[in-house]
């Protein structure tokens, strides 16, 4: 870590552990306060330095002084008619303003956070890509999102019972699907992703942290090569180059051949097996044979299918498939070529908090 430059506050939530114990020595401060530190950051999820009174008054007016938490204020809290998703539209400290989702399902929580404010990707039927591509976020940013949520879940659980909280108020699984392409964002993205799994801290294992990209081939490669431990989604959309240009410009720059040929080193290096997302609009890409263009495609590779139906945007045209076609779909992908594939379980359609829904009212876009 570098130190920082004069009159820049250091963002604790973009350490690591061992780059805050860099901080602590620099400082000539005992290793011990950075432990204790590091503790209220993500045990205790304190929100003030006035939150961690265990911590020698001189260490924390050195924080005040040259860190910041990084608060996220919240501008707006929706929530879902079903009660199973809050949407959460967070203000950045440059008054960019990002969305991130916190979504219940049966035994589990997931944070859906995002990477950047906007998109460069330009997808067409996705709210984020019609807004354009604004600024990345850092690492700290992405983080502060998950401890937002965990603070969340931690206050929730203590207005509703005393007890231990159980396995559905922890956060245990994030998704990077929100605002922003992840792999776009490739060092800031993993280096949250190094400080969200430390076991010492919000501790999520590898397999619970989801990166969903629309194909970026050098990261994808990047990702074989450095063997990370956590799970890739490719948003496919079309199974030939022609179809999926329509609906995913940056087909462009790294056409369907070599995002397959990628997906097959990645697989081949890492082991691990590649969720594909399919959003099944009606029409488009939802018929018998568009699902066995999609198995001949994924033949023989480690595999998943996500089948997901649109969600509807403003800027996007088109409607989700019915359920019966998505059944069709799921079935010829199994029978046929013996795909797994799920059919996503809708969370926060009504709040505009689902795949593809994310955006702000900050259209601004920078060159």
């Amino acid at each position: 870590m570098q130190p920082p430059d004069a009159g820049h506050r250091v963002p604790l939530y973009g350490l690591t552990r061992s780059e805050l114990t860099e901080l602590f020595q620099r400082w000539g401060l005992a290793q011990a306060h950075a432990g204790r530190l590091w503790n209220y950051l993500y045990l205790e999820l304190a929100p003030t330095f006035d939150a961690m009174p265990e911590l020698p008054d001189r260490v924390r007016a050195r924080l005040a002084a040259e860190t910041e938490l990084l608060p996220l204020p919240v501008a707006q809290a929706t929530d879902s008619s079903d009660g199973f998703t809050r949407k959460y539209l967070l203000t950045l400290a440059d008054q960019k303003q990002i969305e991130t989702v916190l979504m219940r399902f049966t035994g589990r929580v997931t944070a859906c956070l995002s990477s950047q404010v906007g998109c460069a990707m330009g997808c067409v039927f996705c709210a984020t890509g019609q807004m354009g591509y604004t600024r990345h976020l850092t690492p700290a940013e992405v983080v502060a999102q998950a401890v937002h949520v965990a603070r969340a879940l931690r206050s929730s659980a203590s207005s509703q019972s005393q007890g231990v909280p159980s396995a559905g108020t922890r956060l245990r699984n994030v998704v990077l699907m929100g605002m922003g392409e992840p792999l776009h964002n490739y060092d800031a993205v993993l280096h949250a992703v190094d400080i969200l799994r430390d076991p010492g801290g919000l501790a999520l294992a590898g397999d619970r942290i989801t990166l969903s990209t629309v194909g970026v081939v050098p990261g994808i490669l990047r990702l074989a090569a450095e063997r990370r431990s956590v799970n890739l989604a490719v948003s496919l959309h079309a199974a030939t180059q022609p179809e999926r240009m329509a609906l995913v410009p940056v087909a462009r720059t790294w056409p369907l051949d070599q995002l397959m040929a990628a997906c097959r080193t990645y697989s081949e290096q890492t082991g691990r097996r590649i969720f594909y997302e399919w959003t099944l609009i009606e029409g488009q890409n939802d018929s018998p044979e568009q699902a066995r263009t999609v198995g001949r495609l994924l033949r023989g590779m480690a595999a998943q299918v996500n089948l997901i139906p649109l969600n509807p945007t403003g800027g996007f045209a088109g409607i989700p498939t019915r359920p019966e076609a998505a059944r069709i779909f799921q079935r010829i992908l199994f029978e046929e070529f013996e795909l797994p594939s799920t059919i996503r379980q809708r969370r926060g359609i009504d709040i505009a908090a689902g795949c593809g829904q994310l955006a702000t009212a900050d259209k601004s876009v920078e060159s």
